[in-house]
């Protein structure tokens, strides 16, 4: 199974049948950039410093594909278990730029088989990050409760729900 946290979940926001009632795009970050524009980028959805670290973390799972981003590579060995290893490997890890003719990304020094992106290296080189990076690296439960809060908050945007609405919760199995 995936693991990870609980997270709470209420339905409410409806589907547009048109373009023009859908945001725009731009909603996430340039993986090229760096730690301005991660924020300026989560800053306007009203995100925090470190509800946007406890989001990247999700980078645990998956990998980027070269026909959709122009990235390529997991960010860790185990990319279907949602852990804090994107945290830990980040700091444990010694980067190096890859050597390849794609957009500009990081590789991992010994093995060269993971990747980090321009914008989840500033999680490491800027300060503010850098204290919510650690501390999630050293304290998992820490990373899943910050996650689950702002994940649920990244559901709800632009959702407007009556006094009553139902709340959900995706549970992991134990």
């Amino acid at each position: 199974e995936l693991g990870g946290p609980t997270v709470r979940w209420r339905p409410g926001r409806s589907d547009s049948k048109t373009a023009a009632h859908c945001t725009p795009d731009g909603r996430l970050p340039d993986a090229a950039q760096g730690a301005g524009h991660v924020r300026d980028i989560f800053y306007r959805m009203g995100f925090g410093d470190q509800e946007i670290a406890a989001l990247i973390g999700a980078h645990a799972l998956g990998r980027c594909h070269p026909t959709r981003s122009g990235f390529d590579g997991p960010w860790n060995a185990s990319p279907t278990a949602f852990t804090n290893f994107f945290y830990t490997e980040l700091l444990d890890d010694k980067w190096v730029p890859k050597k390849w003719d794609g957009p500009f990304q990081y590789v991992d020094k010994q093995s060269g088989a993971f990747m980090m992106l321009p914008a989840d290296m500033a999680l490491k080189t800027d300060p503010v990050f850098r204290r919510h990076v650690e501390r999630y690296a050293a304290d998992q439960d820490a990373f899943f409760a910050d996650f689950a809060r702002a994940f649920a908050k990244l559901l709800e945007l632009g959702v407007s729900f009556p006094a009553d609405a139902p709340v959900y919760e995706f549970k992991t199995p134990e």
